[in-house]
């Protein structure tokens, strides 16, 4: 019975965040608000509905487990999985700001996590740093939309549309934004009741309920809007979306997670020692990828597609206590990641000093 509550907590959660979406922004369209603006605000706020809604719900439950592998999982997830797959789908373009702020940010707050994680707990205090980040964050993207070009306008403009065209039918939006948030608040309650059961008749730990199955779930609405996106050619809005993503889920889902917990919010030791760094160097190599001529290869999708799979491939070895899980470990961890990015630092330190030359 109640894997049939997490099937069905997920459902709510995947139509959910679509209804909420596709109400809000065009809600905000009707109101005269660029489609620029919603594309980096309400959208990516509104993707990331599901990791805000579980995580949130977690902590109320008293899972701050699930909902803490539930942030980190999705972040690796949103990079090494959706990032890559976008990427062999048709190589992607990276405007500017990408590179100079956005990505540099994601690393920062990444790293900010790990640093507020290494007590195994976040305090309330901690919560509103990360959320007070969220709002100035929010602010700074507003201001700098308007600085965008014509071309970036217009593809936000293609896929959110002007306002002129839904200003009368705000009644049904205002109604499918409501309807979607009321199946996130019980698609999410759902799902973790039932990770929790599934967790427990598995006898694996809520960790890894909230790193695999769980985070897999709540990104499945930037899995989608990342591949259609990548289909039609915008893919500013296919980078923007993970990366924005990624952000929202750290500085909105987890900071307003530690300022609500009764008691805080525990993280389990093994997030810290492993699943956090994993984060930030999924992060960090965004970097010298974006770096190479401002756009992701196809190569460069497979090298991330296959760090998720080594990645998983980890998560099932502990999951089932596996005797191979520390060697594995140790060679993931100390040889394979830092062996990748160097040679990706090198490759965008190669492509940067040719294309001095060239210019």
């Amino acid at each position: 019975m109640l894997i049939f509550l997490f099937i069905f907590g997920l459902v709510f959660l995947i139509f959910g965040a679509e209804a909420l979406v596709r109400g809000s922004s065009r809600l905000a369209a009707a109101l005269g608000i660029s489609p620029l603006i919603i594309g980096l605000t309400v959208v990516a706020f509104g993707t990331s509905s599901p990791e805000f809604a579980v995580t949130i719900n977690a902590a109320f439950s008293g899972q701050p487990d699930i909902g803490m592998g539930n942030i980190v999982g999705s972040n690796i997830l949103n990079i090494l999985l959706i990032l890559g797959a976008a990427a062999i789908i048709s190589p992607l373009s990276v405007c500017q700001q990408l590179i100079r702020i956005d990505v540099p940010l994601m690393i920062s707050v990444s790293g900010v996590v790990l640093l507020f994680a290494v007590d195994q707990r976040f305090s309330r205090a901690e919560g509103l740093f990360l959320f007070s980040g969220l709002i100035a964050y929010t602010g700074f993207l507003i201001r700098q939309s308007r600085r965008e070009g014509p071309a970036i306008r217009k593809e936000y403009a293609r896929e959110y549309g002007e306002g002129t065209r839904v200003r009368s039918h705000w009644l049904a939006n205002l109604t499918m934004a409501g309807a979607g948030l009321f199946l996130l608040i019980v698609g999410s309650k759902w799902l973790v009741i039932g990770g929790v059961a599934l967790a427990e008749h598995l006898g694996i730990s809520q960790p890894v309920i909230g790193l695999t199955v769980i985070s897999l779930g709540t990104s499945l609405p930037e899995m989608v809007t990342a591949v259609i996106a990548t289909l039609r050619g915008e893919r500013d809005i296919a980078v923007g979306n993970v990366v924005g993503s990624n952000l929202f889920n750290i500085m909105g889902a987890l900071g307003v997670a530690g300022i609500v917990a009764p008691a805080g919010l525990d993280v389990a030791p093994g997030i810290v020692r492993f699943d956090i760094p994993v984060m930030i160097v999924a992060a960090f190599a965004c970097l010298p990828i974006f770096f190479s001529h401002g756009r992701i290869a196809r190569w460069e999708g497979f090298l991330l597609l296959g760090y998720y799979i080594a990645y998983t491939l980890y998560l099932i070895l502990a999951a089932r206590h596996h005797a191979f899980l520390p060697a594995y470990g140790t060679a993931m961890f100390y040889f394979i990641i830092p062996l990748t990015l160097v040679t990706l630092i090198a490759l965008a330190l190669h492509h940067k000093f040719r294309h001095r030359i060239s210019s």
